[in-house]
């Protein structure tokens, strides 16, 4: 097993040093990104209207932000499969789940007013990075399949 640690030491090194690079993402959300959300979902936002919002301001941040959480996922979807056939699958989704996401979000935003937990979560796998939780085991999984 420690073998295994040494052989793989510059793979788990760029590893940790995407997560730290979403932590700092994490820290820094306030001072980055416009999102007048991140203050309205910390309070009792339940039976709160949604803030004013710049749309435009808004789709920017939350693109940036997005895009920022995507390259880094993808970055260590190849460090730890450097698998070019994963990389563009993977890619291929964050896309498709981009335009999904937005488009829900905005659609949430403006014409469904009570949806206050809808757009909590939607925002929530807009601007964290979930995907690449679901993805990493299903990646490996399906490689522990193949070599079978």
């Amino acid at each position: 097993m420690l073998n295994k640690l040494i052989e793989h030491k510059f793979k788990i090194l760029i590893a940790v040093l995407i997560i730290v690079c979403f932590g700092i993402i994490r820290a820094l959300e306030n001072r980055i990104f416009y999102d007048p959300f991140l203050i309205y979902f910390e309070s009792d936002f339940k039976d709160l209207p949604f803030p004013e919002v710049d749309p435009l301001k808004l789709f920017f941040g939350l693109l940036v932000r997005f895009i920022l959480n995507t390259i880094l996922s993808l970055l260590l979807i190849y460090t730890l499969f450097q698998d070019l056939e994963i990389l563009k699958f993977s890619t291929l989704i964050y896309g498709f789940f981009l335009v999904i996401l937005l488009g829900m979000f905005f659609i949430i935003l403006n014409y469904f007013p009570e949806a206050n937990w809808l757009l909590f979560y939607v925002r929530r796998f807009i601007i964290q990075p979930i995907f690449v939780l679901l993805f990493i085991p299903a990646f490996y999984y399906q490689q522990q399949n193949l070599k079978k």
